[in-house]
């Protein structure tokens, strides 16, 4: 019986997961920096499991603490933390390799079929004549959501993003802890994207 007891007690680091969450959802963002820093090495790890391309692994990591912190008003504390953002980390890593693996057909090889070979031949409908306009008014509308992040968010993203530096890079020369770096990159990330879907949603 004693054994049983002690089972279904959270442990410590559950309880201070869930005041975590408490404090994250009354708009503490301490809270919520808290949370990444605890959980973001062992969800890089669990994500490098499943994931073999390490060049995208910390993209991964930032996107599923997106996806969960969005999220995290339906969190239901019945759980521990930790295994529902470990199963959002699964799925978003799944997703992520479903997508890379698409089944492809090389236009260039020719295919066996009952007659002998056959090249086969696609009709080109990738062309637009106004696509380069899109895609320039696309840019424009990007550039000015960087443009309008606070200072400290627009430097590591244009860092990060347009100079393609490393997250250990961008500390570097920002004189910033990696932690911070990370944190910075997550909610600029945030911050466009809300910025791009209110400009989506007034058209």
């Amino acid at each position: 019986m004693p054994e049983k007891n002690a089972q279904t007690i959270p442990s410590e680091s559950a309880e201070q997961d869930k005041r975590c969450v408490a404090r994250a959802l009354a708009g503490d963002q301490r809270a919520y920096a808290e949370l990444l820093e605890k959980y973001r090495s062992a969800i890089r790890r669990h994500i490098q499991k499943i994931i073999r391309d390490r060049m995208v692994v910390d993209d991964l990591v930032q996107e599923v603490f997106a996806k969960a912190f969005a999220a995290l008003a339906s969190y239901s504390s019945t759980y521990a933390f930790s295994t529902w953002l470990y199963k959002i980390a699964q799925n978003h890593a799944i997703d992520y390799n479903r997508k890379k693996k698409l089944p492809t057909l090389s236009i260039d090889q020719p295919v066996e079929t009952r007659d002998g070979e056959m090249k086969i031949e696609l009709p080109d409908t990738t062309y637009r004549p106004d696509r380069h306009i899109v895609q320039d008014e696309r840019k424009t509308l990007i550039q000015e959501a960087i443009d309008a992040l606070p200072g400290k968010y627009n430097r590591v993203i244009v860092l990060r993003h347009q100079h393609e530096k490393s997250y250990e890079e961008i500390a570097q020369e920002l004189d910033l802890p990696l932690g911070t770096v990370k944190a910075h990159l997550f909610r600029a990330r945030q911050a466009l994207n809300k910025y791009l879907r209110d400009r989506r949603d007034l058209h």
